[in-house]
Order: C-alpha cells, then structure tokens, then sequence
C-alpha cells in the first residue's frame, strides 16, 4: 500500500510504499476510497516543518525548556542526538477517512460496509471501531469525507450549548467554521460569520450566515453587537488559527452577560479578567471529536461509554454528522476545491502553501487491492548474499523510536546483517529500515520469525508481547534479543524458559546498563573486593500519565517490571552474587495514588551478604540526574552520576572517569549479542541470571500491589 507522509526536519511530504497494517482486535480493516487533505491543521504541520530551527523553537517554548533541562542532565551531545532523532521522524498525514471494511470481527460492522474513520491518508487504514461510522445510502464518499473534520465542530457546538433563535458568531470561516455555521443554522439560531477572506464570508452567507470582514475596516465588535440586537451575542465559536489574542477579546466583548465562547481553533490566550469577570462569561476550550479522543480504553480498546451517562461520543458524533448530511443540512458540495489523484498527494501539499484560496482538497483512491494488501516491501533493488562464514542475520520486530534511534545502529555498528523490519503498521518498518540499510520491511511479525535466512530476532515491541514473541522465536531456533521486561508474569517466564530449554539458541535481554563503559570500570574494581557491598541506587524516572500503555498491568506491566528491572540486573551484576531476599514498598499507605509503582524502595539481599536499596521514584526534580549509583565497599565508594561522571572515592589508583558522551551501554550490549551469535564469545548473560531478575521484577510488583 502507499501512504503519504511528512518530514518534520524539511516540511517535505513524500509518498511512500508500505505494507498493509496488521488487523488488530477492536479495530476495522479498511480499504481507502476517499481522503480529505484538512487545509488548516495539515498547513499548519507542513508550515512548521519548513521553517527553520529558530522558529520551530519558538512555536514549541514548552519543548525547548524541555530541552535545556536535558542538556543539563544528559549532556549537550546526547540531547542533540534525541531532538534530530525526534525532528527526522516522518509524520503520518490526515484523518479524515472514507473506505470499505475488508477485515473485521467486531460487533456494529461487516466486510462490504462503507464507514468514515479518522484513519490516515493510506491506501489501506486500520482504526479503532470506536472512530468509524456507517455511512448513510445517500451519502456519498466525498461528502462522508468531511465528516471527521465537521465533528470538531459540532464537539464545539455540543459545548455551547445553543438553544432555538439564539444569535451565535462563528470566528474563522475555514472548513471547520463553515460547517459550524451550517451545524448551527440547522440547530436553529442566527450566525454571524467573521473573516479576513472574502470568498469564505460569501461562502458563509451562501449558507444563512450574516458578514463580518476586520479587513475592510469593519468592527468586529460592533458587527457583533449590531447582529444581536444591542444585547450582546449568546455565544461566539472561535475556529480561527492565528497567535493573536484579538479572537478571544472580541468575542468577550460582544458576548451578553453570562454568554458562551468555545475555542475550537488556535488563538492567543492573553486573557482580560475584567471582560470575563463583569460578565461572567464561560470560557471552554473543545477537544478534537468529542468525548472518547485520547482515551486508549475507548479508542484502542473498544469500550464504549454508556449512552446513558455519555449521549455524545467520538463516534456517536460521526454518526450525528452523517445524519445531517443525509437530510441535506449539511452541504459540502461548495466547500470542494480541488481533486487530486492519491498517487499525485504530493502536490496536493504544495497546494496548501502555494494557494492560499485551496479549501476541501479530496484525494481520490484508485489501487489494485492486491498490490494494496501486501505485506511486505523490498527496500533495496538487489538482495545481498549471505556470506558463507557464521553472521548474524538479524530481523526486528519493533521499528519505534528506541529501536530506530538506539538499537538498531547498535546492532550494525556490531556488524550484523540487517535483513528484516517489522511493525504493526508497516509505515515506520519503511522509513527506519530503508534508513538502516534493511532488505525488506514488513507487517507480517510471524512470518519474519518464521524466515529461514534470519538466525537472530530483536524484539522491540510492546511489554506484553515479548514472553510470546521470544517463545515463538526460540521454538523457530533463532536466537533471540528482547527487550526488557523478559516477561509480565511467572507464567509468562516459564513458557520462556520452557522454550530456551528446548533449543539451543542463544537468549539475551537488553540490560545494557551493564556493558556501559563506566560500570564496567566500576564492575573491574569490585572484583578485587572480597567483603559484602552496599549500593544505593536512585532513578528520578520523573512521572508519566497514568494511562500510558507503559502504567497498564496487562500491556506494559507497570514501571517496576518495565524499568526498575535495569537496575535490578544492574545491581545484581555488580554485586557477583545471587538474590536470597527481595523487599518493596511503595509511597503513601491508602488508594489515593492510582499509579502504585513508580514511586517505590527496593531492598535485596545477596548470598555473599550484600545488600542494595533501589529507589524508582517520579517525584523528584527534572534537573537532578535521572540515575544516580554509589557503591559502598572496605573503605571505599564509587558514585557514577546519569552515566556521564564516575568518581572514586579512597580507591587506590582511580579517582574518576568522566565522558562527553552519555554511554548507557547499548552499543557493547548488542555487539556482544552479535559476538555470541557468530560464535566469538559465550552468552552475554548467563540465562540463570536472566531468569532471577525476571523473577525478582515480578515479585517486586506483587509486594507493591499488595500494599493497596
């Protein structure tokens, strides 16, 4: 399949081939007829890639402080690396979809059905059934494609509130505005438009709305005030996109006392107290589709909110407009500027820069199914031959950020063959591996495991998938890099060790925080220790919403499995010795923390009497080093600050080890994966020690849950 996607370094828009999306559960399979280009935020998106760094600084104030604080902690040249990381991430485009399902299991949708999702500009989507609508009989796809679009919209009529004769201004007449103004008039009240652009005011009009243009001298305020009679307007909906404040201000001030302003669009919000607090105006700000948007349970997973309790969803909001639509109150015909064949999108982009009247700008869809359905893509002209001699011949599962940034130039700077890159998507297997230098990108996890020519699986994807994903991959004989968590559960843990047992291959964990340079020096001098040690080690991991996957038991296991476990190994390492006692306690004594684990204190006890606390806390300061090590030891101590600066303290010729670089380890943890499977060195870990941490990750949770 092809998408359209944009560079946020350039501003470029390019069109590239992809495979088709993995069908997954709670989500629709859809085949594309029809996609609608949203001039106002997909402009905005290309206007900010092509501006430069100054100004993509200044749009972003939040980012950049941001930024200072990790160069504080990181270092100037890691942060570096992390923001052109960030920069050079294309940026799938649109969402404002209309196809056919092709593949569904879900109740409410059949293969054949035409529905409207929010899914991309792709020859082939695959979206959460919560975001999809039938569409009517009568409805065509071009005008089922601004449905998306006219919900945010409508969200912010919901919000309003109008009544039946009511007087409402619509403040920016794009496409979002227009349909606004229509959506009001059909909920029975008077409009008055206002706009710079003359042909969107004629447009407006054509519609039932009354005129205003500031650019020809007229008052907005005044216009406000004449519109509602001298008594002020009920309501202003501002879906303008402008850094000024003027939208907001003009709209208090022709509001009556006790009216509504919603803010649908972007606007400067410098507000002035007196013009809300005499007139106890109700300001809201409107988010995206309605209530359901950003909720994974209700986008990802399916579950709806009770119509009882929620009359107005995401998708129920879909269905609203298409209702609209097919009684004929809605009319998009006008809004239609241009057409443009999906295979010439690239234009159609040039189009929001160079025509500044382009307003509903259609892609039109017309692709041999076969072609669109494939699931994988060649990404060099001729395959390479595998050398005789013993490689690693490796294929990623997983083609995110971690594993495009780190892991993947880790693992080719260790000299393995990169043959396959796979991602549920399909579209960011493309773009990291043709980066990479990878064979093939794919969608089609199982049969990349299943290849004969791969020896080596990396797997980067999601926490609950790596149990399964690394069993499957040893029963197939590879060998096989996961990273951490190993496992969610005990009996997740024993299906991989049941499987490793089996076979031969070689397994490791991504603990790089062994193999980086300053633990190994640390690890050297301790050898020569033969008393019990005692470690302090602190993660200021910082906080993160409660409803990132990564918080969720089932798919991220919780920061504690999915993160403290690096230092649980780490600790485990440097200590040369195995875990005989494991305690835990996690902050606050009653449920009002709803994240339980990631403020915690770890205690465990080693064979050879040491013993380590490990405080995983997210209340700490953002310019206090995110890890902090100290290791107490016959006289001695070692304190190694965020990877960057390690001292010695009383330690007979070593007194410190500092880098430019931040080296948390992954270079050397892959290149002795690759050393390993080309048969140079033994396991990187022993699997016995893989397996207690695993354990010990698991049951460091428990303990945690159990205090609720």
């Amino acid at each position: 399949m092809k998408q359209i996607l944009q560079n946020l370094s350039t501003g470029q828009s390019e069109l590239v081939e992809a495979p088709v999306p993995q069908a997954r559960r709670g989500a629709l399979l859809i085949d594309t007829t029809m996609s609608l280009i949203s001039t106002g935020t997909e402009r905005m998106l290309v206007d900010f890639g092509k501006a430069g760094l100054v100004s993509k600084a200044r749009q972003q104030p939040e980012k950049v402080r941001q930024v200072l604080e990790k160069v504080k902690t990181d270092g100037l040249m890691t942060t570096v690396d992390a923001v052109r990381s960030k920069l050079g991430q294309p940026l799938p485009l649109g969402y404002c979809n209309v196809g056919v399902v092709c593949e569904s299991a879900e109740d409410g949708f059949r293969v054949g059905d035409r529905v409207v999702s929010n899914g991309p500009h792709a020859d082939v989507v695959c979206v959460g059934k919560n975001l999809c609508a039938r569409i009517p009989d009568n409805v065509t796809d071009e005008a089922a494609a601004f449905t998306v679009v006219a919900s945010i919209g409508l969200q912010g009529i919901r919000l309003a509130g109008p009544t039946l004769g009511e007087s409402f201004v619509v403040t920016g007449v794009g496409l979002i505005g227009l349909l606004t103004v229509q959506m009001l008039r059909a909920q029975g009240c008077r409009v008055l438009a206002i706009d710079f652009d003359q042909s969107k005011l004629d447009l407006a009009k054509q519609f039932g709305a009354e005129i205003c243009n500031p650019g020809t001298g007229e008052d907005p305020v005044a216009a406000g005030m004449s519109f509602s009679r001298g008594l002020g307007v009920d309501g202003v909906i501002v879906a303008a996109s402008t850094k000024s404040n003027d939208p907001i201000t003009q709209a208090a001030r022709m509001c009556r006392k006790r009216g509504r302003i919603i803010l649908v669009g972007v606007t400067g919000l410098e507000l002035n107290r007196a013009d809300f607090y005499e007139k106890e105006l109700t300001f809201q700000v409107s988010c995206s589709y309605g209530p359901g948007r950003y909720d994974a349970d209700y986008e990802e997973k399916g579950n709806d909110y009770p119509i009882g309790f929620v009359r107005w969803t995401e998708q129920r909001n879909f269905e609203a407009v298409l209702d609209l639509m097919s009684s004929g109150q809605i009319d998009v015909s006008p809004l239609i500027s241009h057409r443009v064949p999906f295979e010439d999108a690239p234009k159609a982009y040039e189009l929001l820069t160079t025509d500044k009247a382009a307003l509903g700008i259609l892609l039109t869809y017309e692709h041999d199914n076969e072609a669109r359905h494939t699931k994988s893509v060649q990404l060099t002209d001729v395959e390479r031959q595998t050398q005789p001699v013993k490689k690693a011949i490796v294929g990623f599962v997983g083609a995110g950020n971690y594993a495009s940034r780190m892991l993947v130039p880790a693992f080719k700077n260790a000299g393995a063959e990169l043959h396959s890159i796979a991602s549920a998507g399909g579209t960011s297997a493309v773009v990291n591996g043709k980066k990479a230098g990878f064979r093939q990108a794919t969608s089609d996890t199982a049969g990349l495991i299943a290849n004969p020519e791969i020896n080596s699986v990396a797997l980067v994807t999601r926490h609950n998938s790596h149990a399964s994903l690394t069993a499957k991959a040893l029963q197939a004989g590879k060998h096989v890099f996961v990273e951490k968590p190993l496992a969610l559960s005990h009996e997740e843990l024993a299906e991989v060790e049941q499987a490793y047992q089996q076979g031969e291959s070689h397994l490791m964990v991504g603990f790089n925080r062994r193999f980086a340079p300053q633990v190994q020096t640390m690890k050297k001098l301790l050898q020569s220790v033969h008393a019990p040690k005692s470690f302090v080690m602190v993660m200021n991991a910082g906080p993160i919403p409660a409803d990132h996957w990564t918080q969720d038991p089932e798919v991220g296991g919780g920061r504690i499995i999915g993160e403290a476990c690096h230092f649980i190994d780490l600790m485990r390492h440097l200590a040369g010795s195995p875990i005989t006692s494991v305690q835990a306690r996690r902050m606050g004594d009653n449920n009002a923390e709803q994240v339980v684990d990631d403020k915690a204190a770890i205690i465990l006890g080693f064979e050879d009497g040491s013993f380590g606390t490990i405080h995983y806390l997210a209340n700490g300061g953002a310019s206090f080093p995110k890890e902090r090590i100290e290791v107490f030891a016959a006289g001695a101590t070692l304190q190694l600050d965020n990877f960057l600066k390690l001292r010695g303290f009383n330690w007979p010729n070593f007194s410190k080890q500092n880098l430019l670089r931040q080296d948390k380890g992954q270079n050397a943890c892959a290149k002795t994966f690759v050393d390993a499977v080309e048969g140079r060195a033994e396991a990187p870990i022993a699997p016995d020690e893989l397996f207690e941490v695993a354990r010990v990750s698991i049951e460091v949770a428990q303990l945690l849950n159990n205090q609720l």
